[in-house]
Parts: structure tokens; sequence; C-alpha cells
């Protein structure tokens, strides 16, 4: 037998004989034992012999074949084996093949659809971002678009109120008639429509701004303005408009008396605006010693205080030897002055009879005097300072001036050191809250403004530009802004100062708002820092400067907001005028704001060079300077002549009109420079026709650098002028004087003084905020080509002003200029390595972050390379650093300034959780170095606030909080600054929290505060201000009895109110009745004020009876004189009606009510928000009379007025539900009085708040809308 595969192939198809199917043949293993296996088990018995028989050789032959067969047959089943495995694996390869390409076309199926999702996903974003920029266009067209309606609701509103007051003068007007007897024929009489003219009486100006008194008449039509303002019941008119500034005794006026402070006085001094503290000294040969000695050991520790103020400190003095050739620079030093200090013994020589009469008899008034004796024996001489050895009279001058800088010029309350430093720093801040402002800037934009006002501009001919000016002004809203234009020097600035000044005196309730630009690279060109000193001061002007953010994008982004929110509230009018306004950086991008629809009560003057106006700005209302007229070159050249004696020949004459006639040569700066350089001394060196041969400006001022340098005596003098304007021209805002003295120490004080007198008179350079600078941007370029071959010297000056900055630097004084110019120079250098390791000076940085100079340090360290993060890093490791050598309580009270700095630094930044460490540090330090209940704890306690407010930790906020009011409080009393601002702190914070009625609690308790301060110091120099023209006023009320006299007595008795000296105030009111009553008689309307303002005065010192009876004498003569609805007389029945009200006479107050109810229904009619304020007042009086059943139609028809007017949400109809809900209470219905307080629940909740960064509040009345506040209202909280 054998196997199954010696039958059949493998592979070979076997045939089925049966019919069935064939199959495959296949190889089946079958192992088969060898049939000779016993024949060799036989043989192996013994062992094999050599030569055997033929038997056992063929057994061994049959042995190995039976072997050899068996290893063919196991080979033959092993490969078998191999095949059927490569077989099975061949079909699992094909098997795996086909699952592979069947996986791969699933693969690339999938891949296609990824792909289409993809881009259906890419599709799907940008649709979206399409839909989120559509949606934004939506929401700034729908902005538009209801601002756009605002203002023509409100200009329709102001037309009504126009109509309806010219309706109320012609009315009165035909009373007048008919009491005199003339017969008027009714227009309704007459077929003829010629009768029916609209009339208006004489002085009535029915458009909403005036052309020549600009907003001599606030818009009352304006619904916001009525919605938002609280000042007891809205007539209308204020008093303050209707009889000017300081008229009435009113503390509601006070916004407008402080706003009125410079637009109602005289040319202020510039003593009182300078920044420099000038020290004038008239000394003679007997007390020259004090003098000297003064000067060597006493004047340094003043320029230190002074600087450490922020001041600068000028010794200005003269040597009698060559005192006369100093004449006409002595009495401009005496003249800006800040204190004269004479210093006699017996002898006296002309010059200093000349000074004497100069200082203390012309102008006794303008600085403080100190006056030293010196005598050998005492013998009864009476005067501030006396003494009779030189080394401690020196020293008593030294005490004298000190006491009088800090007290009277710099108006720091006491003496002492602690005083000092307390002032330095925390004085300056705690005025503005957390809002960080430089009041250099705000120094400069004053003495700006108040420079070109004292500048000679009648001769140009501006009345004519000023007179277009207002009519463009009043033109119907809306309005864009007011563009004025010409080329360099045409005088822009010069008109706008002029306008603004005439305007302030004839609209004092209108707010004005000015910023003058300089040159392009100085911080007066910052448009950050522009932007928010506009801010500021609105927010100032509103007694609420919380909310403002620090982040310079946010700060261009609310600006806007801030002006629609705040122009709302302002009863007058709104003018932002901005000189020069495309020398700011990136002007178009910067300026947005003025391409949207501005509110109806806002007007935007602008002027811009007509060369370098955008285009998009020339579609604007403009108003183009033209060139000097042949007659008005003449003006300015005769005015010129006779302030010199000076006298052109005929054939002069008339070379310089022919020379005068292209608009090159006929500018206003050109023509002024050139009459200026005609008629000085110097053009004894020069004939005129080299003058004549300059074709512009630019060429004329590099001819008077010249004749300058002709007209100084010695080289030296030409040197050190050609390097004071070198480097005036290098540095980043100028150069003080003090700083030329000591970058010039050969340089004296004479010389220097006499350079820059000529130098301003040539229109070359001006003083401005303490600093040397360039009057004209075509001076500073004349000395860049003239002095710096085109700007390729500016290097060596800036290197050595970094030198003279960094030894100050060195010497750890880091004043305000080392911050402003230091950082500046390495930047324009491009010297990084220097520029950051400025920056790291922790006081340098400190510096400019509290003066507000926040986008500036930050744009220095993106030019280092730093981002937030690495930024932050450094300042941690140079405060780690300097904290090691800290060890004094001085310096741990630096270290522990510097770590609040840098935690509201990182704050500001958006590094709220950076901040809170050095925030900590720094009331660790506090508590450890000073005390618990120091008032800097108060400081970081706040701070620390700030950021848990960020982090919206509200109950951590709110008792950090809560602790530094406590502090406050304590440390400098309840009504402080300092407390004002936790309290607005904590307001903001239960805004947020929806704690409404906690929250203006506190609110209005801040904006009490705020204002008593600022009555009692008064703002920046407001106070002074009120003294100077207090007075002035004294002088004038020594003449005889007048109508005029009293007035100014009236006048005076109100000034010396606002300064919160009752009893004078009561003294000159009472002169001013007595007066009236002699000259006008007791019935007079005049009267009638005075009886008005001395009852306020009563009514501010309790004294109740007195000021009731002196208000119903004022009712009983205004009835009589005025008519119905005369604003004076609404303005005694409100007052009358609230001292009835707070005395409880309840009844007698209901028909004064009524009476301005009538008032409101004939002003305004009676659809009226403000006849809604009416009836909801006369409401609340029958509520409080328990007249429920009136007081209820009353309070239905106020809210379906509020409703009509100002919509269903307002808060007034929130106010008037709750009056409601409460009325309904006590009358039994609770189920109403439930849904009607519950709506106005719903009306407050959803009310913004101002100091949130939305709309301001309305509730905070003080005497206008009343809100019954009863027990019952638990009810409904709980």
């Amino acid at each position: 037998m054998g196997t199954a595969s010696s039958l059949v192939s493998p592979g070979e198809v076997i045939e089925d004989g049966y019919g069935g199917e064939g199959g495959e043949a296949c190889e089946i293993p079958v192992e088969v034992k060898p049939k000779a296996r016993l024949l060799r088990s036989s043989f192996r018995r013994g062992p094999r012999v050599i030569g055997a028989s033929f038997k056992s050789t063929g057994s061994v032959d049959l042995e190995y074949a039976a072997e050899y067969e068996r290893l063919r047959k196991e080979y033959e089943i092993f490969r078998v084996s191999k095949n059927n495995e490569i077989t099975s694996m061949q079909k699992k390869e094909a098997k795996l093949d086909e699952e592979n390409k069947r996986l791969r076309a699933e693969l690339q199926a999938l891949q296609k659809t990824y792909q289409k999702i993809l881009r259906e996903k890419e599709a799907a974003l940008e649709t979206k971002y399409q839909a989120m920029e559509r949606a934004a266009t939506f929401e700034h067209d729908r902005d538009k678009v209801k601002r756009q309606f605002k203002i023509f609701r409100e200009t329709k509103e102001k037309e009504i109120q126009d109509l309806l007051r010219a309706k109320r003068d012609l009315e009165a007007k035909l009373q007048q008639l008919q009491t005199q007897g003339i017969h008027i024929f009714s227009p309704n009489d007459s077929d003829s429509d010629d009768n029916q003219t609209t009339v208006t009486a004489v002085g009535t100006q029915c458009e909403y701004w005036s052309g020549g008194v600009l907003g001599s008449e606030p818009s009352m039509g304006s619904m916001m303005q009525l919605q938002q303002t609280f000042r007891g019941p809205e007539f209308a008119h204020s008093l303050i408009d209707v009889e000017g500034p300081f008229a009435n005794v009113s503390r509601d006026d006070w916004d407008a008396a402080v706003a009125s402070l410079l637009q109602v006085s005289p040319h202020v001094p510039q003593a009182l605006w300078s920044n420099t503290v000038r020290c004038y000294l008239i000394s003679t040969q007997d007390t020259k010693a004090e003098m000297e000695i003064f000067i060597k050991k006493h004047s340094a520790a003043l320029r230190r205080m002074c600087e450490g103020l922020g001041h600068f400190y000028l010794n200005v003095y003269f040597p009698e030897e060559n005192a006369a050739s100093y004449a006409m620079v002595r009495r401009q030093e005496i003249e800006r002055s800040s204190i004269c200090v004479l210093l006699l013994k017996s002898t006296v020589t002309s010059s200093v009879v000349e000074d004497c009469e100069e200082a203390f008899v012309k102008n006794p008034d303008g600085h403080p005097l100190v006056l030293y004796l010196r005598t050998e024996e005492d013998r009864g001489l009476t005067g501030p300072i006396r003494h009779s050895s030189a080394e401690e009279g020196a020293g008593l001058i030294y005490a004298q001036l000190e006491k009088v800088i800090k007290q009277e010029l710099l108006g720091f309350e006491g003496g002492d050191d602690d005083s000092k430093d307390a002032s330095i720093d925390e004085g300056r801040e705690e005025d503005l809250g957390d809002v960080l402002w430089d009041l250099h800037d705000e120094q400069e934009q004053i003495e700006s403004y108040q420079q070109a006002c004292s500048s000679t501009t009648s001769q140009l001919g501006f009345q004519k530009y000023i007179d277009l000016l207002n009519d463009m002004i009043a033109a119907p809203p809306p309005t864009p802004p007011l563009l004025v234009s010409g080329g360099p020097g045409s005088g822009k600035s010069l008109l706008l100062s002029k306008w603004i000044e005439l305007q302030q005196k004839q609209s004092p309730n209108t707010l004005f708002l000015y910023h003058f630009v300089g040159r392009p690279l100085s911080i007066s060109s910052e448009p950050v820092l522009i932007i928010k000193r506009l801010t500021v001061k609105l927010l100032q002007h509103f007694w609420s400067i919380s909310g403002l953010s620090m982040d310079p994008s946010k700060i261009l982004e609310e600006f806007p907001r801030w002006l629609e929110r705040l122009s709302a509230r302002h009863q007058g009018n709104i003018i932002i005028i901005i000189d020069s306004v495309d020398q700011i950086k990136q002007a178009e991008r910067h300026m947005k704001w003025l391409i949207d629809p501005l509110p109806v009560n806002v007007r935007v003057v602008v002027s811009v060079n007509v060369e370098t106006c955008p285009q998009a700005w020339r579609l604007w209302p403009t108003l183009h300077l033209d060139p000097l007229s042949a007659r008005e070159v003449k003006s300015v050249v005769s005015a010129e002549c006779l302030t010199t004696d000076f006298r052109l020949t005929k054939d002069q004459e008339k070379k310089l009109e022919r020379h005068c006639r292209s608009a090159s040569t006929c500018n206003a700066l050109y023509v002024t420079l050139l009459a200026r350089m005609i008629t000085r001394s110097v053009v004894s060196t020069f004939c005129l026709e080299q003058c004549l041969q300059c074709q512009d400006t630019l060429s004329l001022y590099r001819l008077a650098l010249k004749m300058m340098l002709k007209f100084l005596n010695t080289d030296r003098e030409r040197h050190m002028m050609k390097e004071m304007l070198c480097l005036v021209f290098s540095s980043h805002n100028g150069v003080s004087e003090s700083e030329a003295l000591d970058l010039f120490p050969e340089l004296e004080w004479a010389a220097l003084s006499s350079l820059l007198y000529h130098l301003n008179r040539l229109c070359i350079v001006t003083l401005r905020c303490g600093l040397i600078r360039f009057q004209h941007l075509q001076a500073c370029e004349a000395v860049r080509l003239e002095f710096l071959g085109g700007g390729s010297g500016c290097a060596s000056y800036r290197e050595k002003l970094i030198h003279y900055f960094s030894q100050q630097l060195s010497q750890d004084c880091v004043t305000w200029r080392v911050a402003d110019e230091l950082p500046w120079l390495f930047q324009q250098q491009e010297d990084k390595a220097k520029l950051q390791l400025s920056l790291l000076n922790l006081f340098v940085s400190q510096n400019l972050y509290k003066r507000g100079h926040f986008s500036e340090l930050l744009a220095y360290w993106q030019y280092v390379g730093k981002d937030k993060s690495s930024m932050a890093a450094e300042y941690f490791d140079s405060l780690k650093r300097y904290e090691q050598s800290c060890e004094s309580e001085d310096s741990m009270t630096k270290l522990a300034n510097l770590y609040e700095t840098l935690g509201r630094f990182l704050k500001d930044l958006g590094l709220p959780s950076q901040a809170v460490a050095p925030l900590q540090r720094s009331l660790e330090i506090r508590e450890t170095a000073l005390d618990p209940d120091h008032p800097s704890v108060a400081r970081s306690l706040h701070q620390l606030a700030g950021v848990y407010v960020q982090w919206k930790k509200y109950g951590n906020a709110e008792q950090l909080y809560k602790q530094a009011l406590e502090i406050s409080e304590n440390a400098y009393g309840a009504e402080h600054v300092a407390v004002a601002q936790e309290l607005e702190s904590l307001a903001m914070l239960y805004q947020k929290q929806n704690k409404y009625e906690q929250a203006e609690k506190l609110r209005k308790r801040s904006v009490r505060i705020r204002q008593k301060t600022a009555r009692q110091k008064g703002q920046m120099y407001g106070f002074t201000l009120l003294r100077r023209r207090a007075l002035q006023l004294e002088e004038l009320t020594l003449g005889k009895d007048s109508a005029d006299c009293a007035k100014t007595l009236n006048e005076l008795g109100v000034l010396y109110y606002l300064q919160n000296n009752l009893d004078a105030a009561k003294v000159f009111l009472t002169r001013s009745l007595e007066m009236r009553q002699r000259v006008l008689g007791p019935d007079h309307p005049d009267c009638a004020q005075s009886l008005n303002n001395l009852a306020a005065l009563h009514t501010e010192r309790r004294e109740y009876e007195a000021a009731e009876d002196m208000y119903e004498r004022a009712l009983e003569i205004r009835r009589k004189a005025l008519s119905p609805d005369h604003p004076s007389l609404a303005y005694t029945v409100k007052h009358l009606a609230m001292l009835y009200k707070r005395r409880g006479k309840l009844e007698k107050a209901v028909p004064l009510y009524e009476l301005s109810l009538e008032i409101r229904e004939k002003s305004f009619g009676p659809k009226h928000p403000s006849v809604a304020t009416a009836l909801v007042n006369l409401a609340v009086l029958y509520c409080q009379l328990k007249k429920h059943s009136e007081a209820l139609p009353l309070y239905e028809r106020a809210l379906k007025v509020y409703e009509d007017s100002l919509g269903r949400s307002h808060p007034r109809v929130g106010e008037t539900l709750k009056n409601l809900a409460v009325l309904s209470y006590e009358e039994g219905d609770f189920e109403r009085a439930a849904e009607l307080y519950k709506r106005a629940m719903e009306i407050k909740e959803a009310e913004p708040s101002l100091v949130c960064g939305n709309a301001p509040s309305h509730h905070s009345s003080s005497g206008d809308t009343f809100s019954l506040k009863t027990p019952v209202m638990n009810f409904f909280l709980g």
C-alpha cells in the first residue's frame, strides 16, 4: 500500500462519475512503517562482519532505501504542509489587499468629507465674522441715528420753547402797551395776512446758539437736560444766566461760578498762573551782604522745596551798578515776579526807588511783599523782618520766604516738612481720586491761553472773523466741527483765544474746553493726553472723576460717550476748541469722534494749517483767515512804532506797503515780526532793505537771529545765545531758566533776563510752564537751519542735556523735568540700553506714571522691545534690589510708595494677578513702618480693593473699602476729599452689585464733600481769583450811593459767600439792600434780589425765621413787578416753598407749588417733563398732608407725561411708580402697590450708572423730585 498522494497529484481535479460536482485533490499525509524493520532488527544482535555473505549486504541496502524513502516521505509531507501554509497566507494576503483597498477608498471618502466640512466651517466662520461686522456697523449706525434723532427732537423742542418765549414776550409787551393806554389791533380782526408776521421782542434769542451772545439763554427744550438736572424745580431759566454770574446767593450756582472765575475777572497777572516762583530781590549797598548770604546759603533750599512741589524757583536781582541799563527788563521782571523782597538800611538809590515804586505803589496787590529793615539799634521800627546781623538777617528772610511761598503762593496749609511731604505724595493725587493727572499739562494750557489773550490782537482785524465765527457757531444742529484754516502764522491761535475771551464774558454759563497744541514732538501733541485732559475737565465740572479708564485705547474710545452723557447734564452749552489739531500725531485716527454727530448743546472748533489739513476734514464748514489788508498792515506797524517812539519816513512806509502785498509777506506773524524788527534799536546796524529782502516768515526769522547776534556785545554772549537756543531745540519740552543758569555757570542772571526779553520781543522764544520754548514753529525751524546745520548737530546738544539730567538722577533728585526729558533724550539718541536703565530707575517711572503719562511710559518700553510680562519682571527685580538698601523709616515709606505705584501700574496694564503682590507688600510695609491707622494704609487698602473689584470679588473689596473709609475718617475727618474718594469707590461697588439705594446715598455724600471742599479751598487758582475780584470790587464801592454801586456790593456779598465768609457776605448784602432801598425804592425788583440773597444766607446759617420773612418780602415785590412766569419769580417761589416744607409749613407751601406748576405749564406746555416734575412735587406734598385723593390724579397725570415724553423705562417713570406704589399701599390696594413697585424696581435695576461707564444716574435729586420713603417700603423689599 502507499499513500493517497500516489494516486492523485495535488491540485488535480477529480471527476465524479455519479454526476456530482468535481472536487480538488489535496495532499493527506499518512505515515506507513517500513517493511524491513524486522530484518534490520535481527542483524543488530552482533557486530557487523566484513566480507559477509550477499544476503547481509542486500539487507543493509534495503534498510538504507527504506530510510531514504522515509525521509523522502517526510520531506514531501513537510513540503506539502508548507505549500498549504503558503497558499493559506496568499489567500489571507489577497483578502487583506481587498480590505486595504476598501479601507483606502473609505479613507479617501472620509478625507473628501473632511475637506468639505473644513470648507464649510471656514465659510461659516467667514459668514460669522461678516455678520459680526455687519452687527457692529448696524450698532454704530443705530447709535448714530439715535443721536441724530435726539438732536432733531431737541432742536424741535428748542424751536417750540423759543416760540413760547417769544409769545410770552409779546404778551408782556402787549400788557405794557395796554397799561399805557395804547390801542392794540388784534390780528384776528384783519382780513389781510400781512399782520401774521412773527414778531420777536428786542433781545430775545430765537436760536439755540446766538451769534453775539453765545449761550446767554440755556436750552431748556433739551429733554436730557430736564431729565438729568436736579437743582430744584426746573424753571425756564437759571438765575445765573438771567442776571449774570455772582448775582444770587445759591450753592446750586457754584458749578457755574467756578466755571466763570476767569471769565468775570480781568486778565490775571502772570505771577498768579506762572509755574515759576520768582523772588525779586531789591537791595542797596548797605544790605548787599544779607542778599549775598541768602543767595549762597538759603536759596538752594528754597529751590529744592519748590522743585519738590513741582515748581521752579528763581532769584531775580540786578546789580546796583548796572541796573539802569536794564530798565525795561526790570519792569517786566517786577510785573511777573511772585514775591518781592526789599532789603533796606538807611540809603537808597534811584534804581531802588524805581523798583519800589513799580512793586509797592503801582501794583500793590500783584504779589506778596517782604520788607527787611537792617538797624544797628532797636529804634521802634516795625516791619515783617528787622535784625542787626547780616547772617541772622539772611536766615530770617529765608524763614519768611519759605512760609510765604508755601502758604500764599503754592497753597499748602502749614509750614512744616511733614505737611510738605504729605502734600507732595498725597495732596495732588487726592483731588483727582484714582485718576492720575499732570498739573503741569494743565498749567501749560492755562499759560498758552493767557499769553495769547494778552497779545495785541485788535490791530489784526479779527472782529470780522469773530462775527463770522459767531454766525457759524449759531447754525442749527446737527453741525459738524467748525474748521478755522489759514497759513502758518496767519493768527489762528490769537483769533481763537480772543474769541474764547469774548464769549466767556458774554456767556457765563457756557463751558469752554480748549487745548493748544505745541510742537509736533511735545507732550501737548500727544492724542491720549489731550483726550484725557478734556475728559478730566468735563468730569471735574460735574464733581465726579471716578470711572475713567487709564488704558490709552479706552480713553480714546470712551470720550464721545462721556461727552454725550455729561453734556446732557450741563444746563448751558459746551464748546471744545482744539488749536493746531493737524499737529496731533495721527490726527485722523485718534480724532474719529469728530466725524460723529455731536450732542445738541456741543460745538467743536478746530484750527488747522491749510497746507496740512486732512482731505476728509476739508468738507467741514470752514472759516479761512485771509492775508492782512494794506490798512491792517499799516495799523500793526503803527502800533509797534507807538510803543517804541519810532517813526517811519514816508518813503519807508511806501516801501513797506509795496513789500507786504503777497500772501507770504502779509500774514499776521510776518507783519508783526517785521514791525518789531524795524522798530528795535538793533535796526541801526541793518538797513530796512535787508528786512524787505525776506519774502517769507522763515527767512525773516533767520535775519532776526543774525540781528540779535550782532546786537550782543561780546562773543561770549553770542555763544551763549546760540547754545541756549540749540538746547531748547534739542530738548523735549524746553529748558527752564534755572537749568540754563546751571548749564552755563558763567552766565549772569541779568544777562540771561535781558537776552530772553529781546528774544521774546522778536517772537522767537517765550516762557511757558516755566520753560523757555519757541513761540512759533517757524522760529524753531530758523534755529535748526541757522545754528544746527539742518538738524545734524542735535546729537551733541542732546548729549549735553543727558549729562545734565543724569547728574541729577545720580543725586537721587528725580523731578518731573528729569522724568520728562531723560527717557525721551535716550530714545532720540536710539540708546535702548540706557533708556531701559533710566526706566528701571523706579522714581523716574513713578514720576511718569503718577503724572498720568501712562501711554508715554508704555511707548518707551515698546521701543526697548519688552512686553508687559517681561516689563513687570524687570520692575520686580529692580524693586527687590532697592528694598535691600532700605533701612530708615523714610526709605521704607518711599519703598511702600514704589510698591503701590507698581501695583497700580500693573493693574492698569490688565495684570491684576501680578498687581496683588506689590500692593500687599506696600500694605505690609506701611502697617509696620508707620501705623495701622495711618492714612497711607488707607491708600494701600483702596488700591488692593480695586484689584478685587476687577476679579469680581466684591465681598473682599467691600471690606477693604470700608476699612479705608474708617481710617480716612479718623485721620482727616468726615468731610475730607479722601473720604469722598472712598465713598465714591464704595458707591461704584454697590452699583455693580445692584445695591442702588446704598450707592446713591454714598454718592450724594461724596458730592457734598467735594463741593464743600472746593468752596473752602478753591479749584487751582479759583479762590485766589475770588479774593482778587473781591478786592477790585471793594475799591468800586467807595464812591457815592448809586444803583451800580449797590449792584457791586451785592456781587461782593455773593463772592464772600462762595468763600464761606458768611459774616462778610452778610455785611455787603445788607449794605446793598439798604442802598437799593434808598436809591431805587423799597419795591424795586433789585431790592427783591438783595432780599432773596439775604434769605439764602440766613437759610445757610439755619436762621429760618429771618430767611422766611425775607423770602416773603422778595416774593411780594416780584409778584408786583414781574410777569407771572418770570424766572426770578420762579426762583423765589422755589426756595420759599422748599423753606416752608423744611419748616413743616406744608399748607403754606401748597399754593407755591401750585404756582410753580402754573409757571411751568405756561413756559413749556402741559405735556413737558418739567410740568410732570411739578405735578410730582405737588402730589408728594398732598400725600404728606394725607390728601391722597388729590395726589392720585396728579401722580397719574405726571406718569403719563413722563412715559409719553421720556419713555416707559426712564428713571423718572420709576420714581413716580414708586411713589404711586406707596400711595396705593396706604390706601389698602396692596396688589396694585406690589405691581407698581415691582415695575419701579425693574426700571431701577435696568438703569445704568455713570460711574460704571454708562449713562449717568438720574436719582440724585436734591430738592426737585421727592420720593416718599416710608417704613412701608420694607414690605416690598422683603
